[in-house]
């Protein structure tokens, strides 16, 4: 049977490369007791205290819905709070949120030391350039 369909089709390359590398960030995030995309929430949220949650879930391309429960999460941890301005939901990072931020930066840093090893800084770059450019024309 001829499977070159798989290495041609975008479908299951990305997905196979999303597998591969969410591996490797679950590796680097361990230290942090959190998943990646909770530490990058954290982060953001540090970053920008006072984030309204619509802004969160531009910025990391997620339905409100799915931020709202990772938010849930997170406020259940303690590592971040809300409050409600209005219509606004804002999203603060607690003292225990604050203490993360070194830790998190730095499973960052490993994840991409990692990657960059194996694939080449300027592939790394380039691969990440091409991604957010086909992602931006795919959500169209």
């Amino acid at each position: 049977m001829d499977e070159s369909f798989l290495h041609e089709c975008l479908f299951f390359t990305a997905n196979r490369l999303s597998r591969a590398i969410t591996k490797l960030a679950e590796e680097e995030f361990a230290p942090t007791g959190l998943s990646p995309m909770y530490g990058y929430i954290i982060r953001l949220v540090n970053g920008d205290p006072g984030i309204s949650q619509k802004e969160l879930a531009e910025k990391l391309s997620i339905a409100p819905s799915t931020l709202s429960r990772f938010i849930d999460k997170l406020e259940g941890r303690q590592l971040v709070e809300r409050k409600v301005n209005g219509k606004t939901v804002l999203v603060y990072p607690t003292a225990k949120g604050k203490e993360l931020e070194e830790t998190i930066r730095t499973a960052s840093k490993n994840m991409r030391r990692r990657y960059e090893a194996l694939l080449g800084v300027e592939y790394a770059d380039q691969l990440s350039k091409d991604l957010e450019v086909a992602s931006e024309q795919l959500e169209k």
